[in-house]
């Protein structure tokens, strides 16, 4: 099992940054990516970055140049830097490692974005 913590949500206005991290515990050894997917009120849940074993990564084009997603693979923590805040920013923020056809979620933090 793999257990994922999601923290760094929070309130900022708009234009502002937040950095969420995700801490991984559990048995991590071959996780393939992981990454961070949001869910708004009313909306399904989209990726919104990710990032291979190899840190190659990818970004959904409503974050691109203005998002950063990173990994400390020595404290088993994987990072967002949330540049240039956008209102509809605002969101549940989840963590994602997939193991082979597995997916493991952590429970999300809130990141909401005021005007």
């Amino acid at each position: 099992q793999v257990q994922l913590v999601e923290s760094g949500g929070g309130l900022v206005q708009a234009g502002g940054s937040l950095r969420l991290s995700c801490t991984v515990s559990g048995y991590t050894f071959d996780i393939d990516s992981m990454g961070w997917h949001r869910q708004a009120p009313g909306k399904q849940r989209e990726l919104v970055a990710g990032i291979s074993s190899d840190s190659s990564t990818n970004y959904a084009d409503f974050v691109k140049g203005r998002f950063t997603i990173s990994r400390d693979n020595v404290k088993n923590i994987v990072y967002l830097q949330m540049n240039s805040l956008k209102l509809e920013d605002t969101a549940v923020y989840y963590c994602c490692a997939r193991r082979g056809p597995n997916y493991y979620w952590g429970q999300g933090t809130q990141v909401t974005v005021s005007r």
